[in-house]
Parts: C-alpha cells; sequence; structure tokens
C-alpha cells in the first residue's frame, strides 16, 4: 500500500466532508435494517485500502483518553510507577474528568516509522480506533463524524458505506 499524503487527504477530507456528515445524520435518523452487519462488512473492505502506519494522523492530531487500567498497563511496560507516568506524559482535564497526552503528536509516536513505541501496551482508545465496526453501530456514529477529520481509515469507510447504501 502506498504512503498516505496527509495533505492530500485534508483537501479531501475538507471538500467531502459536509455530504459525509450528512449521509452519517441520515444513517443515525433513519438506520437501515441490517446496519451492524453491514457494518462489519465494510470495516473489511475499507482495511483493503488502508495501511495505519503509513499515516499516523490519529497520533499526530488527536489524543487518547487514558483510563486508570491504560496507565497501569502502560506505566508496567515503561517499568516506571503510575504517578511518574501521570506526571511525565499526561495531563488531567478537569471538563471532562480524562487523562489525555501532555502533547501532540503523542510523544509515543516514532515520526520516521509511524510506530508506537508503547504499542503492545497502548490505551484501549488508540487500540479500537477508528471505531469503525462497534456495535451497536447507531452509537457510533457520532465519532465517524469527529474523525472525519483525522482518519483516511473513517473517510474511506463512509464512502464505501454511501456507495453499498445507493447501490442498495
Amino acid at each position: 500500500m502506498k504512503k498516505i499524503d496527509l495533505e492530500k487527504f485534508a483537501i479531501q477530507s475538507k471538500k467531502k466532508r459536509k455530504g459525509y456528515k450528512a449521509f452519517i445524520t441520515k444513517l443515525e435518523n433513519r438506520p437501515p435494517r441490517g446496519l451492524d452487519k453491514m457494518i462489519v462488512e465494510v470495516d473489511l473492505e475499507t482495511w483493503k485500502h488502508i495501511d495505519c502506519t503509513s499515516c499516523a494522523n490519529c497520533c499526530k492530531k488527536m489524543t487518547p483518553t487514558f483510563t486508570e487500567k491504560d496507565i497501569k498497563r502502560a506505566s508496567d511496560f515503561l517499568h516506571i510507577a503510575p504517578k511518574v507516568f501521570k506526571e511525565k506524559w499526561l495531563t488531567f482535564e478537569k471538563k471532562d474528568k480524562d487523562w489525555v497526552n501532555v502533547s501532540q503528536p503523542c510523544q509515543f509516536l516514532d515520526l520516521h516509522t509511524n510506530m508506537c513505541s508503547i504499542y503492545e501496551a497502548r490505551p484501549a482508545d488508540c487500540a479500537g480506533f477508528p471505531h469503525l465496526a462497534k456495535k451497536k453501530a447507531i452509537d457510533y456514529m457520532h465519532v465517524h463524524k469527529q474523525n472525519l477529520e483525522y482518519c483516511p481509515a473513517t473517510l474511506k469507510f463512509i464512502e464505501l458505506m454511501k456507495e453499498r447504501m445507493e447501490n442498495k
């Protein structure tokens, strides 16, 4: 798979975002029969076109939330105390009551390889991203609207969903 051109993606995303958000809203308001099954099928098709390591835009532009379980797992992986992990790499957002990265791009992202240095212990938020095949699908539509701007896989997923719906 070829490397994703993030500048080109940003232009394409901006151009398609409004129409795709309207399409997602339509799905939210009138979910078709078999949506959860369709989501799984389209998710599989999406990954035939996208390689996350050719992009890593999520790690460059977004921050995951770290649960206490995530913090424990990552700090154990790095052989440091959870308190030290928090002090060094996280900040607490009082509004949402979430632990998030203190900087962007993510401090654990190797910008040369687009690989995560704590991949085996990464937060659940990262492991599940971009949350395409989550069930109950209807509960994740708002997430897809947000991720359209950052994630080429989400853009491709919505594109394929739209094609499938139009060809029904």
